[in-house]
């Protein structure tokens, strides 16, 4: 069940969600102006799910939790789960894609999981 399984790219509905939650932290433009420059960025960028954990200050929701649940039937299925969506910075905000890094962790702590990252200005 380990193995590759991550998509090239971030789905669609990925970006408004991210966006819902950064409007949270930094209100609708702000929010607007991470995603705009989540979706310009092209490249991935791959850590340890432990490492992307302990740089957003998140815990690890169990392998009980429904999300990671789902996460976790879809890699089993051999579907492959949508890349994070990263705002660098102290902490790190995993703008979209938290449980599908508690699901990489539960398969392998250590396995790289592909993330897009935009600096956060200050």
């Amino acid at each position: 069940m380990v193995g590759e399984h991550w998509k090239k790219e971030p789905e669609a509905q990925d970006y408004p969600a991210a966006e819902s939650y950064l409007s949270l932290l930094v209100g609708a433009s702000g929010a607007a102006k991470l995603v705009k420059a989540l979706r310009k960025k092209k490249s991935l960028q791959h850590f340890a799910a432990k490492d992307i954990l302990r740089a957003a200050n998140l815990p690890l929701l169990g392998s009980e939790d429904s999300e990671v649940v789902s996460d976790l039937e879809k890699v089993k299925r051999g579907e492959r789960l949508s890349p994070v969506l990263v705002i660098q910075g102290t902490p790190a905000w995993v703008a979209d894609g938290y449980h599908r890094v508690c699901a990489s962790y539960h398969l392998d702590e250590k396995s790289e999981v592909p993330c897009r990252i935009v600096a956060r200005k200050p």
